[in-house]
């Protein structure tokens, strides 16, 4: 007669086990991140444009959100 145990495993066993396990994933990830730093692309000239433009989605959003009018 062969009886199969039956393992368990505690909460704070389990826990730790997981902690490990995603502490060393972790810096498997993070490695890739690490490189030489890179200069800007963008020119002087570039970097002043205006970036803001209000178009209809973003009024939407004033509209909905309830925040006032724009110059008017």
């Amino acid at each position: 007669m062969s009886r199969d145990k039956k393992v368990t495993v505690g909460r704070r066993d389990f826990l730790r086990k997981v902690g490990i396990g995603t502490v060393g994933a972790g810096a498997t990830l993070a490695t890739p991140l690490v490189g030489p730093a890179q200069a800007d692309s963008e020119t002087n000239d570039e970097k002043r444009k205006a970036r803001y433009k209000e178009s209809d989605h973003v009024k939407a959003f004033y509209r909905v959100n309830r925040y006032p009018a724009k110059g008017g």
